[in-house]
């Protein structure tokens, strides 16, 4: 399966980023690819309100994305910020199939909302962003794929659910904040997301703007978007520039990371004991 991650750059106007969308898409198709991932905060970057530019799922933005999915073939998979109902707005992974753009299949149109916020480092997400609270998998090209936001990447249960689940390409789309240590973070976490779930990861991270923008302390990215290998293995990175990244990955190597560490299935949850050990 070849995938693609786009490594951009968003700014404030989420017109723009649309166009950039379509840019990129365009390119991922070009490239052979099925699925094509973008950042967290595709739609608008973080440091300025959120709530004027948040959408319905089915609103103009959002239907504009299902449209470029449709008129390339390529599954898109974007971050955006929908009304949540309590004056905050929700992180959401708009995931738009190739089909057609007015068909809200499990298929064709699904969203995740994130669950795990951005409570860390000084920055307080939660202020101004509501959690989601239900995994999503949807299909691509007959594959399972995981969704999870950014922060998600710290939490080893949510990548482990999406497996069981089925996942066997789980998709990390973040606007990461910079930071000593933060790009290694980055990159460390994503990999030990692969082994944790024995499935490829897809982190596709805002590019570095190389300066800080909007409030202080906004996570508006450093790039090293990068695909991880169910081994843990970097198959393809990207440097802190906005780029189109393209790799092939072989899902047979899900099936034999899985047989060959059987973390998933030896998982105990400590009072059951007699679960810690493979049967013979």
């Amino acid at each position: 399966m070849r995938i693609a991650l786009a490594q951009i750059l968003s700014g404030t106007e989420p017109a723009a980023n649309l166009e950039l969308v379509g840019e990129y898409t365009g390119r991922a198709a070009d490239a052979g690819a099925k699925l094509v991932v973008f950042p967290e905060a595709t739609m608008c970057r973080f440091g300025v309100p959120l709530a004027p530019v948040a959408e319905p799922i089915d609103g103009p933005w959002a239907t504009g994305v299902r449209r470029i999915a449709a008129d390339f073939g390529v599954t898109v998979v974007a971050g955006m910020f929908t009304p949540s109902g309590d004056g905050r707005v929700t992180n959401t992974l708009i995931a738009a199939g190739p089909g057609s753009p007015n068909q809200p299949t499990d298929q064709l149109w699904a969203h995740y909302d994130k669950i795990h916020l951005y409570d860390a480092f000084g920055f307080t997400e939660s202020r101004t962003v509501a959690p989601g609270h239900e995994p999503v998998v949807i299909t691509v090209d007959g594959v399972r794929v995981g969704l999870s936001v950014c922060y998600d990447v710290r939490f080893p249960e949510l990548y482990t659910e999406l497996a069981r689940r089925g996942a066997r390409l789980i998709v990390v789309c973040a606007s990461w904040g910079a930071g000593p240590g933060k790009l290694e973070q980055w990159t460390l976490l994503a990999r030990a997301r692969a082994l944790d779930s024995m499935s490829y990861v897809a982190a596709a991270g805002q590019a570095d703007p190389g300066h800080a923008l909007g409030a202080a302390g906004a996570p508006t990215g450093v790039g090293g978007s990068l695909v991880a290998s169910p081994l843990g293995e970097v198959v393809a990175s990207a440097g802190p520039h906005p780029q189109l990244l393209v790799a092939d990955i072989d899902l047979d190597r899900v099936t034999r990371a899985r047989d060959a560490i059987a973390v998933l299935r030896n998982h105990s949850a400590f009072a059951r004991a007699d679960r810690a050990e493979s049967v013979e």
